[in-house]
């Protein structure tokens, strides 16, 4: 299995040898999807932070922010489904990588 480095830099070769047909951003767009390791306060966290989180993208992180903001911190995690855009699914696929207290940790990796 190769690592994302790896990949990253096999895909560049490709690029710049006419090899791949995908658009860079296509290229790019998998990594962006990858879950990040630690996780993130989303009392604290900023729009950047939020975004780390997979399935969340500027307007779902605006959107928690603007909830924050309107009702003050999430009591629990459970809270967020009460944010326009995050649903029973999109929850579960989240709870792992969120918290309501302590730091966010969270990295791309």
């Amino acid at each position: 299995m190769y690592d994302r480095r790896t990949l990253r830099a096999l895909a560049r070769v490709l690029l710049c040898l006419g090899l791949l047909a995908t658009s860079p951003a296509a290229v790019f767009a998998a990594e962006a999807e990858a879950p990040p390791s630690g996780v993130v306060n989303v009392n604290t966290a900023t729009a950047e932070e939020l975004e780390l989180l997979p399935g969340i993208g500027p307007s779902k992180a605006k959107a928690i922010l603007e909830a924050r903001r309107e009702r003050g911190a999430f009591k629990s995690v459970e809270e967020l489904e009460e944010v326009k855009g995050i649903g029973k699914g999109a929850l579960e696929r989240l709870r792992p990588f969120v918290t309501t207290s302590g730091k966010t940790t969270a990295l791309r990796p």
